[in-house]
């Protein structure tokens, strides 16, 4: 399924395919698609998470589905509907819907963050909220999903290990991360690894507010060595912030490091064109550390 070229060049654009679970309405990033299916029989796995209907196997593929009306709680199994092929965190899984109603193109900067009345930090799993025709569309964290069902999917923090014990204060990152969870375990990981001068923020948006503040009191590089963003964040997106960072006189010469369950060839490629210096999926959280190393001994250096 084509991605167009929507986040190519940091238009803080972005593709949602808007389905239905019964009579509500969800988004999901048109990028984490690979396809669309009519639904077809799986084959149950003994003792699996409840959520997991089985598995399927379309062109030698196998392929895991969730019942995403039973991980939202809405508990009404049904032999019918469409199955999305997703694929992130290097992972492919089918998430089984009722029906899919079509695409949308829409700006980052008009997609709602929930409060936190809405998304508790561990329990949430939308990321953001679409007001369109009436109606709302709830945008999911399918990561979060995943994750729930199988931790191990998540950030491996034992791969960090081998960098505790160090003291990296004086270098200070900023972190763009929309998820509550996923800042938090990224920070306790980076405080693990001796980086504990961060600046959280939310979204491209905050982050690019505290970077021009920075710069306009003189002391932009000396309050922040090195930038860690995601891609799909409300407001403003990770490739728009890195867009803005790499075309900026003063501070092109930032690094910045995409940390994304979208990271795949594609969006490796459109990273690369917007000057992103490293990027890597989110399980990958040791290699982000060694990464994060490299950038900063090498802008020191200079």
């Amino acid at each position: 399924m084509g991605t167009n070229i929507l986040l190519e060049n940091g238009t803080n654009e972005v593709e949602i395919l808007e389905f239905t679970l019964g009579d509500n309405h969800y988004g999901i990033n048109v990028a984490k698609i690979r396809e669309i299916l009519q639904y077809q029989p799986v084959t149950p796995i003994p003792n699996a998470h409840y959520c997991v209907e089985g598995i399927f196997m379309p062109r030698d593929i196998m392929i895991t589905v969730i019942n995403l009306k039973e991980s939202l709680g809405l508990h009404d199994r049904t032999e019918q509907g469409l199955f999305i092929i997703t694929n992130f965190n290097k992972l492919n899984i089918a998430f089984h819907v009722d029906k899919v109603v079509g695409i949308h193109r829409i700006s980052w900067a008009d997609i709602i963050k929930p409060d936190s009345t809405i998304n508790a930090e561990n329990n949430g799993v939308s990321t953001g909220v679409i007001k369109m025709d009436g109606k709302l569309i709830v945008i999911l964290d399918f990561e979060k999903i995943v994750t729930d069902i199988s931790p191990e999917t998540g950030l491996k923090i034992s791969d960090i290990e081998n960098f505790q014990g160090r003291d990296r204060k004086e270098s200070p990152v900023l972190i763009a991360e929309d998820s509550p969870l996923l800042s938090r375990l990224i920070v306790d990981c980076l405080k693990r690894a001796g980086y504990t001068s961060l600046h959280i923020m939310n979204n491209g948006k905050e982050a690019w507010d505290y970077l021009s503040e920075r710069k306009a009191a003189g002391t932009i590089h000396e309050d922040v060595h090195l930038v860690i963003t995601d891609i799909e964040m409300p407001l403003m997106d990770g490739h728009r912030l890195t867009k803005l960072i790499k075309t900026d006189e003063e501070m092109k010469t930032m690094p910045v490091v995409i940390f994304s369950s979208l990271v795949n060839e594609e969006m490796r490629r459109k990273g690369e064109q917007l000057g992103a210096d490293a990027q890597l999926t989110k399980p990958e959280i040791g290699k982000l550390v060694e990464a994060i190393d490299q950038l900063i001994d090498r802008k020191l250096s200079k």
